[in-house]
């Protein structure tokens, strides 16, 4: 007989005073209260009710027992109401981690306003370019760029990206445009991270070894350097398009783009993803998908 077997109507019988108001209250049979409450009376080898055909009333044993389950049962609605409120009011400690640059431009000012909006919660937001672990880290969230490597972690997408090979006219009228792979190891290629560029070529992914003279982690100063005439990048969307779309950049080798990756939510698998996640994730995808309209 699990813990709480019998105790609801046990209750409703003390405070209803019979085993016919009680079920009036539970919406059950009379048969059903008296078959709980007698249940419960073997589990605790007792008697809780003294029944007389006129009336029901609680022997000593039966106080006690009422006491303690009233105790119990308002703990136990107190516990639910909080976790109302909770879910309607988020409040207490939510931990997500983003990549530097993105996370500045993009993740900590929806952050920003999601905490403007529910102001009973307290945000730690660490940007950082390593790929932390979550559940060594205590962290509900995680953003990540690109393609997802296996794991165990959920993932939400939050939006696409695009890779481009852009440089200015100014670059492009003194070096010239590259029409294929090969001309790359003609130009001065601006390279962040890594010393390969990723294209598409015959539905096959393909990977250029480039160089040039500027290595930088920082997407916007490679945009920048490119800006500035200073060599061919390649570089998200959301650093270039609206350079592209004013014309500052040109892209090149546009036939050999890689198709959309997704920008990604994730968050443990073995973790229950509470409200103020959810409310969080959502706000992200709205919020970024706003920004690129």
């Amino acid at each position: 007989m699990a813990l709480w077997d019998g105790v609801r109507e046990f209750l409703a019988v003390a405070d209803a005073g019979s085993f016919t108001g009680a079920s009036h209250r539970l919406g059950i049979s009379t048969a059903s209260v008296s078959r709980q409450v007698r249940r419960l009376e073997e589990k605790l080898s007792c008697k809780l009710f003294h029944r007389t055909t006129r009336q029901v009333s609680l022997t000593e044993a039966g106080q006690l027992y009422y006491g303690h389950c009233r105790t119990a049962l308002e703990g136990l609605e107190e516990a639910e109401r909080a976790v109302t409120n909770l879910q309607r009011h988020p409040s207490g400690q939510l931990r997500l981690t983003a990549p530097v640059t993105y996370g500045e431009e993009h993740i900590a000012p929806l952050v920003n306003t999601f905490l403007a909006q529910y102001p009973g919660l307290e945000i730690t937001l660490q940007l950082t370019n390593q790929t932390l672990d979550l559940l060594e880290g205590g962290f509900d969230l995680a953003i990540r760029l690109g393609r997802l490597k296996d794991s165990s972690l959920m993932a939400r997408k939050l939006a696409n990206r695009s890779l481009h090979v852009c440089a200015s006219a100014d670059y492009i009228r003194a070096h010239g445009r590259p029409h294929t792979l090969s001309e790359l190891s003609r130009h001065n290629c601006l390279l962040g991270s890594n010393d390969f560029w990723r294209f598409r070529e015959q539905g096959r992914e393909r990977l250029v070894r480039v160089s040039g003279s500027l290595h930088c982690n920082s997407g916007n100063s490679l945009t920048d350097a490119a800006l500035r005439g200073i060599g061919l990048v390649q570089l998200p969307d959301y650093y270039v398009q609206s350079h592209l779309d004013s014309g500052a950049l040109l892209e090149v080798l546009s036939e050999y783009r890689e198709p959309e990756e997704g920008i990604w939510a994730l968050y443990p698998q073995n973790r229950h993803l509470t409200r103020k996640v959810r409310l969080l994730v959502d706000h992200l995808v709205e919020g970024i998908g706003q920004s690129r309209s």
